[in-house]
């Protein structure tokens, strides 16, 4: 960046200032902010997205920032990738930057799911072998895990060697969440 340099010469035997102009090259702006998390929001936010920025959304979540993770991940969907779209469910499923919401974590899995992304497809098929944000359907959840594991996803294959019983791959801990209440 050039600016432009004020210097003062004084003009000897009491004749006044005069000023003169002269151009002085600064080198750039110093440390620019271009591997910050908030340089990764900002172009986020201006649709300027790649993989680098998207990973970001991790490091948000991890921080607990989780509104600065969703505007990230958010954009990041909207591109096409798949990867924040299952964070986005997981969000969404652990009610992280919001209130839970079985609804929005499935329709994040199933997006990605559609998208071709065998960790999407394996999500949606347990949400619908769980009915967990949509109404169950067996036939159509083992058809997405199915999917998942010709992609060899290795946990959608342990799934079907357990004969679709969401409860082998879904920690003890988890259980209650996913219990279906009539």
């Amino acid at each position: 960046m050039k600016r432009i340099v004020a210097t003062i010469l004084l003009v000897a035997g009491g004749h006044g200032a005069g000023a003169l102009a002269e151009e002085v090259d600064t080198g750039g702006t110093l440390n620019p902010d271009e591997m910050s998390l908030n340089r990764s929001i900002a172009e986020a936010l201006d649709g300027n997205v790649d993989m680098v920025v998207c990973a970001q959304g991790y490091l948000m979540t991890k921080k607990g920032d989780h509104e600065a993770a969703r505007k990230i991940f958010q954009a990041c969907a909207e591109k096409g990738w798949t990867g924040t779209m299952t964070w986005m469910a997981y969000m969404d499923q652990n009610g992280l930057g919001k209130t839970e919401d079985p609804e929005a974590a499935a329709a994040w899995d199933r997006k990605a799911a559609e998208a071709g992304d065998p960790v999407g497809q394996f999500n949606y098929g347990l949400d619908l072998l769980r009915g967990y944000g949509v109404n169950q359907d067996l036939d159509l959840g083992r058809r997405f895990i199915d999917r998942s594991a010709e992609q060899g996803f290795e946990t959608a294959r342990e799934l079907k060697r357990e004969g679709y019983d969401w409860k082998a791959v879904t920690p003890d801990a988890d259980e209650w969440k996913f219990q279906r209440v009539y």
